[in-house]
């Protein structure tokens, strides 16, 4: 993998760029779709090519590792194979999932011990498997195991904590140089900074990740119930050592106004389920303001959902029969603001690339923020 730096903006930290992998170009800032199980739910790979115009996709390690398994897609040749996604993928190393298993885990040294949430059965995730499961599963991106810390965790677990993830990050890199990809092509390994809200503790991560001279580096353990005040500032201190000719992953994160911020601190790569979860949860993201679709107020509104948005859906439905579906509980509802809302996300960064390569960003990014945040 490699990556292009093409334009700093002048007033903030926001950046174009363009990475390279063996399944295709991403040009960023970017979004990437969130397909947990191998699939974006709800959307078919139609339309997250033609409507949402999604350059990369996620898979989630633990879901994937625990079923279909590693066998089955070991066997298919790889995710690219098994679910027919010819673009790039990243995977998480599933440290946040073990993370919300609080009452199911056990974090030791060696790893972290866990308990499936579909039948119970016992298993461990170590440094050295996790890749090998990530190797197996076949993305492009994939990500060393890290603790995940909750955002209000005191100095001394945080400190742990972040120590445990660099030991590990260190057997995670010996893994993958003495592996090799399965399926013919190359793959990247990303490191994790953690360090929770503590300043130390994120710039002593951020600079031992900075040495190890990865393909690319991600920002964890942000988004997790600390101040949205201390996430941009986390971030910003983060993107202030993490190397400037390395594309940047902010993991799991965000709102709309999120994102606008942390482009402007320097970030480049954002994932989040928001636009799906909250879209089948009737919830609709424009630059208009934010929808909620079951509201009485669109029962008779028969302009379409968004006469600026980009995916076919946007134009070819209005408000009320989207209001309609939601309240006849029809699933179809939920396709059509998953299509939406993704399609939202992806204009968004597009439109930020242009602004950034332009040199406007900044001026257009105050524009857009109370738009964005606006309830409608």
């Amino acid at each position: 993998m490699t990556f292009r730096l093409e334009k700093i903006d002048q007033e903030t930290s926001a950046r174009a760029g363009t990475i390279c992998t063996d399944h295709g170009e991403i040009t960023t800032p970017v979004f990437m779709p969130v397909g947990t199980l191998g699939s974006v739910k709800g959307v078919l790979l139609r339309d997250l090519t033609e409507d949402v115009g999604a350059q990369i996709i996620l898979g989630n390690t633990y879901h994937l590792y625990l079923r279909p398994g590693t066998e089955i897609l070991g066997q298919a040749g790889g995710l690219h194979k098994f679910n027919g996604w010819s673009r790039p993928i990243l995977t998480d190393s599933g440290g946040f999932q073990v993370f919300s298993l609080a009452e199911r885990r056990k974090i030791t040294e060696e790893g972290c011990t866990f308990s499936s949430h579909i039948d119970g059965s016992r298993h461990t995730f170590t440094p050295e498997n996790v890749v090998d499961i990530e190797r197996s599963i076949g993305a492009d991106i994939i990500m060393a195991l890290d603790e995940c810390t909750p955002g209000n965790s005191d100095y001394d677990y945080a400190r742990q904590s972040l120590d445990r993830t660099l030991r590990w990050l260190d057997r995670c890199i010996r893994r993958f140089r003495e592996t090799e990809p399965k399926y013919n092509y190359q793959q990247s390994l990303f490191p994790i900074v953690q360090g929770c809200t503590y300043k130390d503790l994120r710039l002593r991560a951020a600079e031992q990740v900075s040495e190890k001279m990865a393909d690319g580096n991600a920002i964890g353990g942000l988004a997790v119930g600390e101040p949205v005040e201390v996430m941009y500032e986390m971030i910003e201190l983060v993107c202030d050592v993490l190397p400037k000719n390395k594309p940047r992953y902010l993991m799991g994160v965000g709102t709309p106004a999120n994102i606008l911020e942390a482009i402007s601190l320097g970030v480049d790569m954002f994932d989040c389920v928001m636009p799906t979860r909250n879209g089948r949860n009737a919830m609709l993201f424009t630059r208009e303001g934010v929808m909620n679709m079951r509201n009485q107020r669109w029962a008779t509104d028969f302009s379409p959902i968004d006469p600026g948005g980009t995916a076919t859906v946007d134009t070819t439905y209005s408000k009320a029969y989207l209001h309609h579906l939601f309240k006849a509980q029809e699933l179809l509802a939920l396709e059509i603001a998953s299509i939406h809302n993704l399609a939202f996300y992806l204009s968004l960064t597009r439109e930020a690339r242009s602004h950034i390569l332009q040199g406007d960003f900044r001026e257009w990014k105050e524009r857009m923020l109370p738009r964005v945040s606006a309830r409608l």
